[in-house]
């Protein structure tokens, strides 16, 4: 650690732990999961005024980028960033708050189709200030380098967590 950087603490006296990890995998691991807990609940408290969880602010994203074509269930799962997402308790909240829309397809009528409404692109209008905000204030720590250095790292993880 270079010494124009104030120390950190250890994840070890975050969560109070008096033994020593198993291993310095199981530290980081640990570390890893601590650290997604802490940006969640940041975020977390930005969405909650707008009456949305972060997993249906994930959703409205997704059908944001989709544009007017909007996406079937299965895809905006295979698209969310909690992959342990219940979609279509999601979407049926959503839905009844008059965010989005999920219309059967003509050609296949098994698909449903999911588009966002306009006042789903309001939320994210209104959301998108503080949540950039938010992005730049958790990363201020880390410089262009270290942040790109980090999403490869944690690429390489979430890779290897698959295989």
């Amino acid at each position: 650690m270079s010494s124009d950087r104030p120390s950190s603490r250890s994840v070890q006296q975050e969560i109070q732990q008096t033994r020593p990890f198993r291993s310095r995998a199981q530290e980081t691991t640990i570390a890893l999961l601590r650290t997604a807990s802490v940006v969640s609940r940041h975020y977390a408290r930005l969405v909650e005024p707008h009456g949305l969880s972060l997993a249906q602010y994930n959703v409205l994203r997704i059908l944001r980028g989709a544009g007017d074509d909007g996406l079937p269930t299965l895809a905006i799962r295979d698209r969310m960033i909690d992959e342990g997402s219940t979609v279509t308790r999601l979407l049926d909240k959503l839905e009844q708050a008059g965010l989005v829309t999920r219309d059967r397809s003509r050609p296949d009528r098994r698909q449903v189709l999911c588009r966002i409404t306009p006042r789903g692109l309001e939320v994210l209008a209104d959301l998108d200030p503080a949540m950039d905000g938010a992005d730049t204030h958790i990363m201020t720590v880390l410089d262009e380098d270290q942040m790109g250095v980090l999403v490869d790292l944690l690429a390489s993880v979430r890779t290897g967590g698959r295989g």
